[in-house]
């Protein structure tokens, strides 16, 4: 199927339609987890952000070590991992589980900083 952008007239100016841009709030509380793998979290991750490999045998082993009533802010690279772990997450019982989507929409939507 071909995606065609949906466009508005708005004041005489054309303009696209795209989903707006989301914020995430972080807090002294929330965990920030980054479920790509080791190699590329110690090439750059967010600050403060804790690794779990959502391909690794052991992620669900790791997810069982955490709080599931806590709140999670989980990226990845592109958002195809994130949104694989937020489901595992979900499916676990966790009840606070926000997917940001790839590294670069994550450090916007949660404005913390890509760091070594």
């Amino acid at each position: 199927m071909l995606a065609i952008p949906v466009l508005s007239l708005m004041a005489g100016v054309v303009t696209a339609c795209a989903p707006a841009a989301s914020s995430i709030e972080v807090t002294a509380q929330t965990t920030v987890v980054d479920v790509r793998t080791p190699a590329e979290y110690a090439a750059g991750h967010l600050d403060g952000a804790v690794n779990l490999d959502v391909s690794a045998a052991g992620f669900e082993t790791g997810l069982a070590a955490l709080d599931p009533t806590a709140d999670y802010v989980v990226y990845c690279q592109s958002g195809n991992r994130s949104a694989s772990a937020v489901a595992l997450m979900e499916q676990a019982g966790f009840t606070s589980v926000h997917d940001a989507g790839g590294i670069f929409d994550a450090a916007t939507a949660t404005g913390l900083a890509v760091v070594d």
